[in-house]
């Protein structure tokens, strides 16, 4: 399979504009887990505006970069485990980002309106790949990349280690600001102390998202190679989430201002993944999907704050009751693992997973993120919105996207086995069963 002809015009080490401290700051328990040593890594598309001159825009967005990286000074750093490998910390001497400029002569725009043809069919709009986080490779990356019709995209890549979903939208959109306006009312704060384990420790609660489950159908075996998967794109209409929540409340007790699209929305996806998938009656299945804390601890983590913030919600169920029981009930066990995360249920996990110790496993997950609450949709450097939103690469975890041109609609990315494709797509787009 061959990658989009990407020709790479320039690429550069972008420091912060401005004198920044030199110091080595801690990242928190829940930046320093193992599940998040990797690289978010989002694809964002814009439409060309009439009378914009795109070494005008690369400038532009490169001089505002340099600007952003002096508040987010971390971001120009470089993460590295402490010495006693108790957790991670980031070195800050404003080593830099890395910024990429390049053109690409067999994409356009009308690429993005549908899902990729396989996992990696975009990976060369954002070429920068980083295979260990901890090993010195900035934790910032950019590419801007024309296109053969004079649109763009940007690709840009983040450590996890070092901000959630929140986090970086809340960069992207004060850097774009910058851009844009020269200016941003974004302030960013550190405090990663506020996350990390309690000089008491919390009560004993049951995790389930770091329990391990038998393996009883070569689970992991099926997702193993980029190439036995085919990668999904389903928009759902404000209406089509308004069936699902009457479908779903037909089938339980629940008031009917109880249950929310995305409830509802992850049950219908998740019930049709699995569905799709032939699995044994017995084999215990997991939703996995994550939940922003930043109000959800008391006292409220400060505005601002763009560390990881965030727990994974656990739905779980056996494939029989899964599949038997309805939308309804799939939706309730995600509505009472939403429920189930309060303050004292951070603090719980925070000691779960200091020290590297917990961490879920793969077997008989489905991962679910809602990045269509973002804001990535608003990212504008002066060019106009977005105008698609979504990965670099489609694989095995489920992304929740903006619609951007269509409101209040939602687009669900997923790549499925290429054996339980069709079936997946017959049965995610099907709203009676």
């Amino acid at each position: 399979m061959g990658s989009s002809s990407v020709l790479v015009k320039e690429s550069v080490t972008i420091t912060p504009s401005d004198p920044t401290p030199s110091c080595i700051l801690s990242l928190s328990a829940l930046d320093s887990q193992l599940f998040l040593r990797f690289t978010i890594e989002y694809l964002l598309v814009y439409r060309a505006q009439p009378g914009l001159d795109p070494c005008a825009i690369t400038a532009r967005i490169k001089a505002a970069l340099g600007k952003a990286l002096v508040p987010y000074y971390p971001l120009a750093g470089r993460v590295r485990a402490k010495p006693d490998g108790s957790s991670l910390e980031v070195l800050c001497r404003a080593q830099g980002a890395v910024f990429v400029e390049a053109v690409c002569d067999d994409q356009s725009i009308a690429d993005f309106e549908r899902a990729p043809r396989y996992v990696s069919q975009w990976r060369k709009l954002l070429l920068f790949q980083v295979a260990d986080v901890l090993q010195g490779a900035p934790p910032l990356v950019l590419q801007l990349t024309w296109l053969k019709d004079g649109n763009a995209t940007l690709g840009v890549g983040f450590n996890h280690c070092i901000c959630d979903g929140v986090g970086s939208a809340e960069f992207l959109n004060a850097f774009a600001e910058l851009a844009k306006l020269g200016e941003t009312k974004q302030k960013p704060v550190w405090d990663r102390h506020l996350l990390n384990p309690s000089p008491v420790k919390p009560p004993r609660l049951i995790h389930p998202e770091f329990n391990r489950v038998p393996d009883l159908c070569s689970f992991s075996a099926r997702f193993s190679n980029e190439r036995v998967l085919t990668p999904t794109s389903i928009t759902f209409e404000k209406r089509s989430l308004n069936e699902l929540k009457k479908l779903a409340l037909f089938t339980t007790r629940l008031a009917e201002s109880s249950l929310t699209s995305f409830e509802v929305l992850s049950a219908h996806v998740w019930r049709s993944w699995a569905r799709s998938l032939n699995l044994p009656q017995n084999q215990i299945l997991k939703l996995l999907f994550s939940i922003n804390v930043r109000d959800r601890v008391k006292p409220s983590l400060p505005r601002g704050f763009y560390g990881n913030a965030m727990v994974l919600g656990c739905a779980q169920s056996s494939m029989k009751e899964l599949e038997q029981k309805g939308l309804g009930y799939a939706a309730t066990l995600v509505k009472r693992a939403k429920e189930r995360v309060d303050s004292e249920y951070v603090k719980s996990v925070v000691e779960s997973v200091s020290g590297g110790r917990a961490s879920p496993d793969s077997v008989g997950v489905l991962i679910m993120s809602q990045w269509s609450r973002l804001g990535l949709e608003m990212v504008d450097f002066g060019t106009g919105r977005a105008v698609h939103v979504g990965p670099v690469c489609c694989d095995r975890y489920c992304l929740v996207l903006p619609g951007c041109s269509r409101a209040e609609a939602v687009k669900v990315m997923l790549a499925v086995p290429i054996n339980s494709v069709d079936k997946y797509e017959f049965l995610v787009r099907s709203l009676s069963s």
